[in-house]
């Protein structure tokens, strides 16, 4: 049998690092998509002690730049034909940011590594993973927007640029683009034999040294917070389970929770109407690139 091709952005840590060991483990060839190539390289050795089958390998992706994005493809493609699975797990949610931070192409860095990089990385795979027998894109959402029940996706001003910032608004903001491009992904490819689904990802155990800046209250917090938490591992069974469960071969356009059930969604999030709205101001950050 031929050997299946997984991607998984922000492998390097926490929830991705795991599903690559679990990935792995059943028989799959993953690449581990990463921005940066120490933590990169450090955590390709880590995964290496603990796998028993398949194989993995590094390349590098800054899923905040649209360069560094076509860069990875196009890498991907030189050696690649097919692709099987893309996980788009790379996320940026710094506590600290009290201000928005622009990318260097000009774009809200949380907007464009959560919701746009991740559109723009599967259009460009979209070719390789309809050449695979059964081709599965998972997008990650996350829990906390059941506290935003009316959260909107601000079609005016995605990026905080005339509004007050929030890195909480702008994190669930994306999130809530990604739970709608699901929807509409897996609508525009039903006649493919590619499923689009969405992981929602619940209270993670996270290593608070990878956030030296925030305060002490904000540390305490999140202490508390990580003893209802569940575990990096615990979480990525679940991305295992949609990547690469037999019985969902033909299920698309859902939300799984942590226990691999269906979970739902808001009703702005389910309205077609809004979803093309959202997806027409993607398109507009991605008119130059493809």
């Amino acid at each position: 049998m031929t050997t299946k091709t997984c991607i998984i952005t922000g492998a390097n840590a926490g929830i991705g690092k795991e599903a690559v060991v679990q990935i792995v483990n059943q028989g799959y060839h993953v690449v581990m998509a990463c921005r940066s190539a120490a933590r990169g390289e450090a955590a390709l050795k880590e995964v290496q002690t603990r796998i028993t089958s398949g194989s993995v390998e590094l390349m590098l992706v800054d899923m905040s730049l649209q360069s560094s994005i076509k860069t990875f493809a196009r890498s991907f493609l030189t050696k690649y034909s097919t692709l099987d699975v893309l996980i788009h797990n790379a996320a940026k949610f710094d506590i600290a940011e009290k201000e928005p931070v622009f990318t260097n192409e000009g774009i809200e860095s949380v907007w464009a590594t959560n919701h746009v990089g991740p559109v723009l990385l599967t259009e460009l795979l979209l070719g390789a993973l309809e050449k695979s027998s059964q081709g599965r894109v998972l997008t990650v959402s996350s829990k906390g927007l059941l506290s935003f029940p009316f959260l909107k996706v601000d079609l005016k001003d995605p990026e905080f640029r005339e509004r007050k910032f929030s890195v909480a608004k702008a994190y669930y903001q994306s999130k809530l683009a990604q739970v709608m491009y699901t929807y509409w992904l897996a609508e525009r490819l039903s006649h493919t034999r590619v499923t689009v689904n969405c992981i929602r990802v619940t209270n993670v155990k996270i290593d608070l040294g990878r956030y030296p800046d925030i305060g002490r209250a904000a540390q305490t917090a999140y202490k508390l917070k990580s003893k209802f938490s569940i575990t990096p591992e615990e979480m990525a069974r679940t991305y295992t389970h949609v990547a690469t469960s037999a019985e969902l071969d033909r299920v698309t356009g859902k939300h799984f929770g942590e226990r691999n059930q269906p979970v739902s969604s808001s009703k702005y999030s389910r309205d077609i109407t809004q979803q093309k709205k959202v997806m027409a101001l993607t398109k507009a950050y991605l008119e130059n690139t493809l």
